[in-house]
């Protein structure tokens, strides 16, 4: 099984499915079903009962999973895939299309 090379907090833009185009940055990852939680992207309708936490109940929008081999990583607009180098001692991740060190 490969790495997951994207983090929570990294913007990425969609490159397969219904919402292909669209970018926003990572809320949440699932490891074990690779998947992923992109701000705005893959929203879906969701019917809540009256709780304690939620008063009101009602229609709620939140985002939907996205299988994580479905998007890519933005560096400087571009979609770049990623890699790892050693930098001194510490292992950090590169965006492969600029070059640029990303953390």
């Amino acid at each position: 099984m490969s790495t997951i090379k994207i983090k929570k907090g990294d913007t990425v833009r969609v490159i397969a499915g219904t919402e292909k185009g669209s970018e926003g940055k990572v809320i949440a990852i699932n490891r074990k079903n690779n998947t992923v939680f992109v701000e705005g992207v893959n929203m879906l309708t969701k019917h809540t009962k009256p709780s304690p936490a939620n008063q009101q109940g009602g229609i709620v929008h939140q985002e939907g999973p996205i299988d994580i081999s479905n998007v890519m990583y933005v560096s400087d607009g571009k979609v770049s895939r990623i890699g790892y180098k050693m930098d001194g001692d510490k292992k950090v991740r590169v965006a492969k299309a600029t070059g640029k060190v990303i953390d």
